[in-house]
């Protein structure tokens, strides 16, 4: 069996780097974004989730491919997922509104708000990163049985909300 793939810090930077040099709308989520509110590393990362600008996806695409990435799984619009050997990346498109809340399709007809009230920053590898808030990102880890790495990251970031749990509502 070959070895899980990891994607380093090193790498989440390159593409964050990549994304501001762009002025790309953008928002981490997943366990990288747990890790950036948090500000250190807590466990190892499989890939990184990015919620870009949809009308910036094809330049984004072009870039990482340019860097070694191949498209695994194209679902578009919903997302796309590219690996290369210095690690997946999950693209996840938003069609960003006026207020700069970003909609992303999902399958049969479904939406998801991205609310940009609700980005905040983090840190990975030392650069501050846009990611989603604590309350989003615990929502997001909602209807579905989570896997060990979920529950790792639900801990974290229920020890970052108020202790009433007011966070979780908006």
């Amino acid at each position: 069996m070959e070895p899980e793939l990891e994607t380093p810090a090193t790498e989440v930077v390159e593409i964050v780097n990549w994304l501001g040099h762009h002025n790309v709308v953008y928002q981490i989520n997943g366990g990288w974004a747990v890790d950036a509110l948090i500000g250190r590393q807590t466990r190892p990362h499989d890939d990184v989730d990015v919620f870009v600008d949809a009308l910036q996806v094809d330049a984004l695409l072009r870039w990482l491919e340019g860097r070694g990435y191949r498209i695994e799984v194209d679902w578009r619009p919903i997302r796309m997922e590219l690996v290369a050997e210095s690690g997946r990346v999950d693209v996840h498109p938003m069609t960003i509104q006026r207020n700069g809340d970003g909609i992303q399709e999902g399958f049969i007809g479904e939406s998801f708000l991205h609310r940009a009230s609700e980005r905040t920053t983090g840190t990975i590898g030392g650069i501050s990163v846009t990611v989603a808030s604590a309350g989003a990102l615990l929502r997001l880890r909602t209807g579905y049985t989570p896997r060990p790495k979920d529950l790792h990251d639900i801990a974290l970031l229920e020890q970052l909300l108020p202790c009433d749990g007011s966070t979780r509502s908006q």
